[in-house]
């Protein structure tokens, strides 16, 4: 029996542990003070994307088993900011239950006033309450929740390690990188939903079907399929965004972010089944 529940996660997790492996590699040799700070530099929006498929393991993990799939939990901590379960319950059984909810969103882009935030108000509010929605829905949840703590204690132990053999690496390749991830997690929360105050799947998300964006994000693109079907996994989310496309209306397209944003034209935005299924493939 194989180790993945699906086949198209194994290049992707390979991929994950190599970026571990030279992140370690640079906080390990690394003796120039400039040279974790451009390591942290090139590596933001790689990252970023990383975030995207931590996002698709909290829906549909990509191991059959416990073991392999918190030891990549602890590799996406530390690559995303956002550790074993913390986006579990932040995302999966609170926004995506809310969303179309905002006095209960845990990722609400209202304010009590029932006005729209900023995008940088949003990102610096939903961050910064990223941790705390997650244990208060986490104390709903107690076996989630459970490992939630345990494993979030493992991350802090292993960090802490790291600031104690060389906290001046560990603060650019490894803590400030997290922070950053985490913020662009969000950011992507706001780019994805704000000022679509819908009571439907098919009206309340934004969606990019820009095939590089996708490539690298694992289809996150396709999001108002994702939130339709979020146990759905990544590779089946176009098939599906085409059953919903007629539905979708033509003002919920949006051009990817950078670097896609500079290759052009948006990919044609309205896909038919018979572009579709190649992807889906």
């Amino acid at each position: 029996m194989t180790l993945f529940r699906h086949p198209r996660d194994r290049i992707p997790v390979l991929l994950f542990f190599t970026a571990f492996a030279l992140d370690l590699t640079v906080y390990f040799t690394a003796r120039s003070w400039w040279l974790p700070i451009l390591w942290l530099a090139l590596w933001v929006i790689p990252k970023g994307w990383i975030c995207a498929w931590n996002h698709h393991h909290q829906h549909v993990s990509m191991f059959r088993h416990a073991l392999p799939n918190r030891l990549l939990e602890i590799v996406f901590g530390f690559q995303t900011g956002a550790t074993s379960h913390g986006w579990f319950l932040h995302h999966v059984l609170g926004h995506h239950r809310n969303y179309l909810d905002q006095e209960k969103d845990e990722a609400r882009w209202k304010r009590r006033d029932g006005t729209a935030m900023g995008e940088q108000e949003f990102s610096i509010i939903t961050t910064l309450t990223a941790y705390p929605r997650a244990f208060s829905v986490g104390r709903e949840h107690p076996r989630a929740f459970r490992i939630f703590l345990g494993m979030g204690a493992l991350q802090v132990a292993l960090l802490g390690l790291l600031f104690w053999h060389d906290w001046y690496n560990a603060l650019w390749v490894f803590l400030l990188p997290m922070c950053v991830s985490l913020y662009v997690t969000v950011w992507a929360t706001y780019f994805h939903h704000a000022g679509l105050d819908a009571a439907e799947h098919t009206h309340a998300s934004y969606n990019i079907v820009h095939r590089g964006y996708n490539l690298v994000t694992g289809n996150l693109g396709y999001h108002t399929a994702h939130h339709a079907r979020h146990g759905l996994h990544w590779s089946q989310l176009p098939a599906l965004h085409a059953q919903l496309s007629r539905d979708i209306p033509v003002t919920l397209y949006r051009q990817p972010g950078i670097p896609f944003v500079w290759s052009g034209a948006e990919a044609q935005i309205e896909l038919s089944p018979g572009e579709v299924e190649p992807l889906a493939r």
